[in-house]
């Protein structure tokens, strides 16, 4: 069985990164999205609304499964005893951090590959950032994430709560 990891940390999930999911999902027999804490970051959404709305995100999904990434991605991968790291690319923007980061990976973990997906061009500008700012300011995010993601993102900008 070939095991990805896809990390990140998906503050919200977008449907660009379930356009990553599903490409690797062809790729490989099981895929896990790792959701790092990044409390340093001030994420909107907890880690365990994050992690369940990756679960909301991708219902009929058996192959994917959903965990929270503490530590080295490394070591994660490692204890998962998968073989290969998942990356979204959208623009040369982001080769460069990419580059680094899977070659730092390389060193610290040579028996484990890093592969590059870009997501279909029709999400290719979605960032979680944006994402997040145009839903703070009052705009249909409705075309860029999935519909839990969506009442979440409502909830937290309306003063209310959305579960997904």
């Amino acid at each position: 069985m070939t095991r990805a990891i896809y990390p990140g940390s998906f503050d919200p999930v977008t449907l660009g990164h379930v356009d990553v999911i599903k490409r690797a999902l062809r790729l490989f027999d099981e895929v896990i999205v790792a959701a790092a804490s990044s409390e340093g970051k001030g994420p909107l959404f907890p880690i365990d609304e994050r992690l369940a709305l990756i679960r909301a995100s991708l219902p009929d999904e058996p192959r994917v499964r959903v965990k929270k990434l503490d530590g080295l991605l490394v070591d994660f991968v490692t204890a998962e005893k998968a073989q290969v790291i998942v990356r979204g690319l959208r623009a040369v923007s982001d080769f460069e951090f990419e580059f680094q980061m899977a070659l730092m990976n390389r060193r610290l973990a040579p028996a484990v590959e890093t592969i590059f997906l870009m997501p279909k061009e029709d999400y290719s500008y979605i960032s979680s950032r944006i994402v997040k700012e145009v839903a703070r300011l009052g705009g249909d995010v409705s075309g860029v994430v999935t519909p839990p993601v969506a009442a979440a993102l409502r909830g937290k900008f309306s003063g209310g709560a959305s579960r997904p």
